[in-house]
């Protein structure tokens, strides 16, 4: 029945609310949290969903495909409608018990595609396109892990889902979202089946312990922010890339095969469609393996010989450029320290490896340091190479250090900017935001909600167009997102227009 409830801005009117359920019971155990899940306790849940053109079929209709599409969906992901709990020993567990997930249908039809587009800021009410608003993962206990909530507009629709952060990671994040659009399109097979073993260092003996009432955000979600869609082109890309390698830019229109197979990120292998085991190929390993000859040295003499010739990837180059240009709008003294945070997929670092989509979280934090002195005197090549140390030198080893220095005291996640220094980034280019096809096209573009943002925080998104374009969500102080529309730096480099 349809409500008179308003949700949260006026334009929005809640529909209709209720509970999904797997079409088929689960047989999934319960599964323990990892070392890796259970920091992101304290974080919100994840926010992401997708803009669509209206689908040429009435409303009624579509809620019924996405509703009975989600069930079947909901039979691969059992975690998805299941519970958290926690054991007389502290141990946190996924309780796979088939209760099932939210589904709200909301109406804005006063809202059109362009009034979410056209802005310079991203709008406010785009954050009134999910559930679970400032939702806590821990919540999980009594809520449920997932909600859908589709909003239709006045002449689209917008399909957002919001998800406990520490039941899933980005990786499997949108490998649910992509399954859900394969079977809804009447996919008979799904091509990225989701693996849920709990086998690897990640599943740890240590136990966290939580504060009477549940841990909570660490950071303000009151302070005044601005969010921003900057657009990076593949040739601005490019030309970024090849300004930080020290090289005059040939536009060829080829990337090269690094590029295509993995290091445009943080994640140096990526499986086939159709393979969840092996890397993409004899070509993947060559790469993987010059690569960690020509960029994984220790820092010394011979760093400083190699740096001269070690390739920096564009997502890293793009990260460097924002950590100068972010640290000059915000105009600190030269000795203040910085720091550039990332988040890096272990599927494929640890030893052996995990499945490529593994369900959980697989991901460690690794902060990088310097002076804005540094930061703003050095060129944009030294800051990439600080980047790119971190990043490359992130093994099997350090995974394993990661893993006992958080046992040795187990914690949750310090998601902020605690001292006006801090940059977060998070997302990734490479996850396959644009596959999300529910059977009348691609999205036009990919929103999130308020969930895990402060001042600083960054989220990458592939570009709508490929070839290795870029979209990052900004968000900062009002002063310090003037600061950075007004650096030439940065600026020259973004596209002009709304998506």
């Amino acid at each position: 029945m349809p409500s008179s409830h308003s949700c949260s801005f006026p334009s929005l009117t809640l529909v209709s609310k209720c509970t999904v359920f797997p079409d088929q019971k689960s047989s999934t155990g319960d599964l323990k949290l990892s070392v890796s899940d259970l920091p992101m306790l304290s974080c919100h849940y994840i926010q992401k969903g997708c803009l669509f053109t209206r689908p040429p079929l009435p409303i009624e209709n579509l809620i019924s495909l996405l509703k009975r599409g989600l069930s079947q969906t909901l039979t691969y992901f059992p975690a998805l409608a299941g519970r958290l709990t926690t054991d007389s020993d502290g141990y946190v567990y996924i309780t796979c018990n088939d209760a099932g997930v939210g589904f709200v249908h909301a109406n804005a039809g006063c809202v059109f595609i362009r009034d979410i587009l056209s802005p310079t800021d991203v709008p406010e009410n785009v954050k009134g396109f999910f559930d679970f608003d400032r939702t806590v993962s821990y919540e999980g206990h009594f809520k449920p892990i997932l909600a859908v909530q589709v909003t239709e507009l006045a002449d689209g629709v917008f399909i957002g889902c919001a998800v406990n952060h520490a039941v899933t990671d980005g990786t499997s994040f949108w490998n649910f979202f992509n399954t859900f659009a394969e079977v809804c399109r009447g996919v008979k097979t799904i091509s990225k089946t989701p693996d849920f073993r709990r086998n690897s260092v990640l599943i740890s003996p240590a136990v966290l312990k939580i504060p009477a009432g549940g841990p909570t955000v660490t950071f303000s979600g009151d302070a005044p922010l601005r969010e921003r869609i900057f657009r990076f082109s593949r040739e601005a890309i490019l030309k970024m890339k090849s300004k930080t390698n020290n090289r005059k830019w040939n536009d060829n229109g080829n990337l090269d095969a690094a590029e295509i197979l993995g290091k445009q990120s943080n994640d140096t292998w990526k499986p086939t469609a159709g393979d969840n085991r092996n890397p993409t190929g004899k070509v993947t390993s060559i790469l993987e393996n010059w690569l960690r000859n020509a960029v994984s040295k220790p820092q010394g003499t011979e760093t400083e010989t190699a740096n001269l010739t070690a390739e920096i990837s564009s997502f890293q180059s793009l990260c460097a450029l924002l950590w100068r240009s972010v640290t000059r709008a915000r105009k600190l003294p030269p000795s203040k320290t910085t720091m550039f945070r990332m988040a890096v997929n272990v599927r494929h670092r640890l030893e052996p490896k995990l499945e490529p989509y593994y369900f959980g979280n697989a991901i460690q934090s690794i902060p990088t340091y310097a002076s804005a002195g540094d930061v703003l005197s050095r060129d944009l090549r030294w800051c990439a190479e600080q980047l790119n140390r971190n990043v490359t030198s992130h093994d099997n080893t350090t995974v394993h250090r990661f893993v006992e220095d958080w046992e040795a005291n187990p914690r949750c996640f310090p998601l902020g900017n605690f001292d006006g220094a801090m940059i977060t980034m998070g997302s990734s280019p490479r996850f396959p935001m644009y596959d999300n096809d529910f059977g009348w096209g691609k999205p036009l573009a990919v929103r999130s909600g308020r969930a895990n943002k402060f001042d600083g925080k960054i989220s990458a998104f592939p570009g709508r167009e490929g070839g290795g374009s870029v979209d990052l969500e900004v968000v900062l102080s009002p002063e310090t997102m003037a600061g950075l529309e007004s650096d030439s730096e940065f600026m020259q480099f973004v596209s002009s227009g709304c998506q």
